[in-house]
């Protein structure tokens, strides 16, 4: 379980629903949330509105009386649809639940996380036309990048490398800077796409990485862009 989360949203004892996009450790960073928030005593839904692997710790749920179950028990509760790659292999990953299961549970959860993007374990990413799918009731989106894209090209470590490099006006082959991500990071068609209205927070995780310097760089690109400093996580792997 992770040291701490510095957001407002973890103590302020209010009902969120949450939509992790971008690369570099959504899925980490939401399990994490779970178990910490489910530790306090809340009612945590886990799914996906694209695709995730099904965990295979018990934390699946197949119905209602399952996640009530787990619940009971002190845990998160994961629901999905379970992916079949033919009518009779299933692939190990679950899709997002049958509608009338998401309805009926989300007025019983206090904290509802979904992981709404994929990355294929880049770092850093851009969109295409169809990404993220945001659930509609989502009061908060929040964006994850791996500092382990810095140094490397756009071609290397940003899924989609030619939208990337379109939005920035360079080649795919460029090595990425930490103002490359900053605007990766804060524009509408990067990665708070689809935002809107909602609370936008960011996680940049494996900090770890970074020195010290670097770590203020990426602040101030981001800060000086307009995000609140108290909406960004510095994480480190490990947490």
């Amino acid at each position: 379980m992770m040291a701490h989360c510095p957001f407002d949203f973890f103590t302020d004892g209010k009902k969120h629903n949450i939509c992790l996009v971008g690369g570099g450790g959504k899925t980490t960073v939401m399990y994490e949330l779970a178990a910490a928030w489910a530790a306090c005593g809340r009612r945590v839904l886990v799914l996906t509105s694209t695709h995730i692997l099904c965990p295979a710790d018990g934390s699946f749920a197949g119905d209602v009386p399952a996640v009530q179950n787990l619940w009971q028990q002190g845990r998160y509760a994961v629901i999905g649809t379970p992916e079949f790659a033919t009518l009779t292999i299933a692939t190990g990953k679950l899709t997002l639940p049958p509608q009338s299961v998401y309805e009926a549970l989300k007025l019983q959860a206090d904290v509802i996380l979904c992981e709404a993007d994929g990355s294929r374990y880049h770092p850093c990413k851009v969109p295409a036309e169809y990404e993220p799918v945001i659930l509609p009731d989502s009061d908060i989106v929040l964006a994850v990048a791996g500092m382990d894209a810095l140094g490397n090209s756009l071609q290397q470590a940003c899924q989609r490398p030619q939208l990337a490099a379109e939005l920035l006006c360079c080649s795919a082959e460029k090595i990425i800077d930490a103002q490359m991500l900053a605007s990766l990071l804060l524009s509408e068609q990067g990665t708070r796409k689809s935002v809107v209205v909602r609370a936008y927070y960011i996680v940049l995780n494996k900090c770890d990485l970074l020195k010290a310097a670097q770590q203020e760089e990426m602040l101030r690109l981001l800060v000086g862009a307009g995000m609140d400093e108290h909406r960004i996580w510095l994480r480190e792997r490990g947490e």
